[in-house]
């Protein structure tokens, strides 16, 4: 693609990036096929050919609008369009690009920027958000029918955290959601590496991961949430006499972008070597597991085995497209033994992607319905995922259990076979 950029953006790094990616771009069109948005809407503007234009436009110097707005916003950013790019076309940075040109140039309406600033301020705020949720959860008989399906309920809780001290230690993500909408994930991972000869730590100063703030109109301010979450895992990563092994990430949400402070901060001299560490250090809790797999199938050997169980497999895109881990999970399901059916359609995106089920609701409704109807279309009698926002989101259209996938290998190996799915 020829670009011709406006001098204000020649000589920066945004802009020298922009450039590239943009030249990279070949008008294929294969990105059409897999991308959600433009799957519903039929609207070129709404594919990553479309916002490509409208951002090359923009820093070009051609006037921004908000119809530019509009399109970059209704992207979820679930990165299937990479997943399919033959030219190897860098969509999600970008559209990080993008949007924040665009957001320096066009004022959101007074009830988007609330919402927006709300929804920075509160999520990431591990007690707030708790104390909000406690309180929704108090007063959800007296909603709507449509809004009580938006509270999920409270979670059976396992504590009986592990004893064992392991030579092996590797640090975790609380996040700032999952421990008030569904601790057991973690300490299900807790559980499972302790099994497997893994001490699994938590760094208490440790805060959000910035992904939220980054992708809501805030990116300095994402930023600095990256660097104090970097500051609270420092003193673990350079500890010489009791090293960490890797940074575990049990929501794939919150791991692509962990796995991207190396890039996102390469430009802060201040942090730039100690981002591309934490970047190099952090794995998925599916990568941590598959490379124990032989101790964990001698572990399986002593467990019962599920009984004939069947479920329905959802990888976030986070996981498939983001880290490109497709089928990593997967695996270790059946070699528990469980089977699974097959997902049409498992590219797309089920429509939670961050806050874009708040502030897209009717898109994210749309896709989240098409997503439990290809989940469900065999006998399933589970649905798992692997990153806390698809669980919820799916969880809210459909009367079946949604479980994160550690949960239920948790519950195997601890053999807990009779309510293993409440």
């Amino acid at each position: 693609m020829q670009t011709k950029l406006d001098e204000r953006y020649q000589n920066t790094s945004q802009g020298r990036k922009a450039e590239t990616i943009l030249r990279n771009c070949v008008h294929c069109g294969f990105c059409l096929a897999t991308c959600p948005t433009y799957q519903l809407s039929g609207n070129e503007l709404d594919s990553p050919r479309g916002r490509i234009y409208l951002i090359k436009q923009l820093l070009e110097g051609q006037e921004v609008t908000r119809k530019t707005q509009l399109h970059l916003d209704r992207c979820l950013t679930c990165r299937a369009c990479e997943s399919t790019c033959p030219s190897g076309v860098e969509y999600a940075h970008l559209l990080d690009i993008g949007r924040n040109e665009v957001e320096q140039t066009i004022t959101r309406s007074p009830i988007d920027r609330m919402l927006r600033f709300a929804l920075r301020k509160v999520l990431p705020n591990r007690n707030l958000f708790a104390f909000v949720l406690k309180s929704a959860r108090l007063g959800r008989p007296l909603l709507p029918e449509r809004l009580q399906r938006m509270v999920p309920a409270q979670p059976k809780i396992r504590q009986n955290p592990p004893q064992a001290n392991h030579p092996r230690r590797m640090l975790v993500l609380q996040g700032c959601v999952q421990p008030a909408l569904n601790p057991d994930i973690n300490h299900a991972a807790e559980r499972v590496l302790d099994k497997l000869g893994i001490t699994l730590l938590e760094a208490q100063k440790a805060s959000c991961c910035g992904a939220l703030a980054y992708h809501l109109d805030a990116q300095p301010e994402g930023l600095d949430a990256m660097r104090r979450l970097i500051d609270a895992w420092w003193p673990y990563i350079e500890n010489p006499d009791k090293p960490i092994e890797a940074i575990v990430v049990t929501a794939s949400g919150c791991g692509v972008m962990v796995k991207d402070y190396g890039r996102l901060l390469k430009h802060d001299s201040a942090y730039a070597e100690k981002a591309a560490r934490v970047s190099e250090l952090t794995k998925d809790i599916g990568e941590i597991v598959a490379a124990e797999l032989p101790e964990l199938t001698r572990l399986l050997e002593n467990c019962p085995a599920p009984e004939a169980e069947t479920i329905a497999f959802h990888a976030p895109c986070t996981l498939q497209h983001g880290q490109r881990l497709n089928g990593v999970v997967e695996n270790i399901l059946q070699t528990v033994g469980f089977r699974l059916t097959r997902v049409t359609d498992a590219h797309l995106c089920c429509g939670s992607a961050g806050a874009y089920s708040i502030v897209q609701p009717h898109i994210a409704r749309q896709l989240r319905d098409n997503k439990i109807a290809a989940l469900t279309r065999d006998d399933s009698t589970l649905l798992v995922t692997a990153n806390i926002g698809c669980q919820m989101h799916l969880q809210s259209g459909t009367p079946m259990p949604v479980r994160h996938w550690i949960e239920i290998l948790d519950k195997v190996l601890c053999g807990q076979t009779e309510d293993r799915y409440p």
